[in-house]
This record gives structure tokens, C-alpha cells and sequence, in this order.
């Protein structure tokens, strides 16, 4: 069990019997009435997301999820084909399951995929990848490192804010966490 003053983004855990993962959390504390966490969590078995209410200091039951390391080979119409880096097996996971880090995904990069006894959950990225810019607005001569930014559309259709002296084809350190760029390649 864990309380809900220690939630960080990331965490799986059991509510009603359902497996989710904490996206988001406030803790609030109102001038009347007690503390609560507000948070949004990602249902790891049909990806809806809800908001859910919880009082201060209340338990929840944490999940414990295993991590095997996999190689993305590719995607086969709605399904996306992983491989294990030790016994070679392959494994498909739901596009549903995967929504959001697909805008990181390239093949055959490394990663962990995450079970629940046995039931395969999703997969957890590197902290930074390196992207190619398929699509911005070219620099103009003057601009600045630090003057401003534009939207960038990144191989993988990603949208990322950069500086203005990021061109097309400029390979660029992508945070998995915060879909921010982080620097040049």
C-alpha cells in the first residue's frame, strides 16, 4: 500500500481492482475543509483516462510491474511488434496501449516493456531520444539561441517548440517526459 502524498507522475497502481498510472497529481490544500489529491490517471487496460478525487493520506495499493528489455521492430496495421534482447521471442502490444509514446518510437531502439502478472501494460521510453525534424520553418540569419522558438515537426509527427536556428534534417535530444526539446544531437 502507499499513500497518495506520495504519488509521482509515472506510478501504477490498483483502484477498484483496475490498474492505472498517475499522469498527473495536485496535492490541495483549500483554506477550508480537509487537504485532497486531484489526479489523472490512465486506465493501463483500455487507456481511457479519468480525473479521480483522493483524501489526503489515503492507500492505495501499488502495483508491482516487471521491466524486460525489448527492441520496436515495427508496426503490423494496429499492432506494434517488439523483441525480446535475450530469448529473441516477439510480442505484439495495442496501438490503445501505446498512444502516447508512439510520437517517440523509431525502430529498432531499445526499451523496457512492463507486465503485470504476465499481462503485458505498455512500455516505459528513455528519459531523452534523438529525433530527426521532418518539417519547420527555415532560420533566418540573426536569429538568436535564446530569442524565441517555433514549432517543429518531428519524424515521427511528433510537434516540438525549438529555437529558431533549428532547421530540417537537424537531428535534436527529445525529453520523453515533458515532449520538450532539449538540445542538438
Amino acid at each position: 500500500m502507499i499513500s497518495v502524498n506520495d504519488f509521482r507522475t509515472g506510478l501504477t497502481i490498483i483502484v477498484d481492482g483496475n490498474l492505472f498510472r498517475v499522469l498527473e497529481f495536485q496535492h490541495v490544500k483549500p483554506g477550508k475543509g480537509a487537504a485532497f489529491v486531484r489526479s489523472k490517471l490512465r486506465n493501463l487496460r483500455n487507456g481511457n483516462v479519468t480525473e479521480k478525487t483522493f483524501r489526503a493520506g489515503e492507500k492505495v495499493e501499488k502495483a508491482m510491474i516487471e521491466n524486460r528489455k525489448m527492441q520496436y521492430l515495427y508496426a503490423q496495421g494496429d499492432e506494434h511488434v517488439f523483441m525480446d534482447m535475450e530469448s529473441y521471442d516477439q510480442t505484439t502490444l495495442a496501438e490503445a496501449q501505446i498512444q502516447d509514446e508512439l510520437l517517440y518510437l523509431l525502430e529498432n531502439m531499445e526499451l523496457h516493456i512492463q507486465s503485470f502478472q504476465g499481462e503485458l501494460i505498455g512500455i516505459e521510453l528513455p528519459n531523452t531520444v534523438t529525433l530527426e525534424v521532418a518539417e519547420t520553418e527555415p532560420g533566418i540569419k540573426g536569429d538568436t539561441a535564446s530569442g524565441g522558438s517555433k514549432p517543429a515537426k518531428m519524424e515521427t509527427g511528433l510537434v516540438v517548440n525549438v529555437p529558431f536556428f533549428v532547421n530540417q534534417g537537424d537531428k535534436l535530444i527529445i525529453n520523453t517526459t515533458e515532449g520538450s526539446y532539449v538540445s542538438r544531437a
